[in-house]
């Protein structure tokens, strides 16, 4: 257990705190339309919350921080939306590089990176590496990301290593799948947030939240607040997590 601390939000944080937190930033399309405002409104609303999150998850003492920011089913939506989303991940990037930097939070980014403009990759290279320096939490942004992705690209790279005589079939484990993952190295989500109402993981950490706790709620994501944090951190705290055992 961690001794309390005050967050931004008044609140003291749990003594029982998650090392590692995974939140599904989920319902900007339905705050723009509950606004009556076009999507690319709610998705500005939510990446001005996400960096408000991520921040107050920081001075909480939150170890890791894992939001789910483009997975590999977006590329599905219109273009103009897509266009739009892509604008706001250049926007955060470069503000990261200019003012972000003053946070102790270093960055990195999971998913197949190489889908997005040279641009957009360079402006992820120059984050990780400004940050690499960082010591307090590490924030993952999941980026053209999709679980059953990640767990085809572990298989695939297992493989190879056994083809060139490396790796031998019956070595391979969970630990030894886990270190073949996007998130090798680091401890498994603890907590899973989504906000916006829905009840289901969507591709998100599959094989890494096996034994997270889920908090969902009906706020949608440009609507949660710290507090709203607070009360989910609240929620895991209460849980007696036995891990298959009695």
């Amino acid at each position: 257990m961690r001794s309390q601390k005050k967050g931004q939000a008044g609140a003291a944080a749990p003594a029982v705190l998650p090392r590692h937190v995974g939140i599904i930033m989920d319902g900007n399309g339905r705050w723009a339309k509950k606004h009556h405002q076009p999507r690319p409104a709610g998705h500005r609303a939510g990446a001005q919350n996400f960096r408000t999150i991520t921040r107050y998850a920081a001075r909480l003492g939150i170890q890791y921080l894992t939001v789910y920011t483009f997975s590999t089913e977006n590329w599905s939506r219109p273009a103009e939306e897509v266009g739009g989303l892509l604008a706001l991940f250049k926007d955060y990037l470069e503000e990261a590089l200019r003012d972000f930097m003053d946070e102790n939070i270093r960055v990195r980014f999971i998913g197949d990176v190489q889908a997005f403009s040279p641009n957009l990759q360079d402006l992820m290279a120059r984050v990780e590496e400004e940050s690499s320096v960082k010591t307090g939490m590490v924030l993952n942004l999941a980026m053209n990301y999709g679980g059953r992705a990640e767990l085809a690209r572990a298989a695939r790279a297992f493989a190879q290593e056994v083809r060139e005589g490396r790796r031998r079939p019956e070595e391979l484990d969970e630990a030894l799948l886990s270190s073949y993952l996007y998130t090798a190295g680091q401890p498994d989500p603890d907590l899973i947030i989504r906000p916006s109402g829905e009840q289901r993981l969507s591709n998100f950490l599959l094989w890494q939240s096996a034994y997270a706790e889920f908090v969902y709620s009906d706020i949608l994501w440009p609507d949660f607040t710290p507090q709203d944090l607070d009360k989910a951190l609240a929620v895991y705290a209460s849980r007696q997590r036995r891990f298959g055992g009695v």
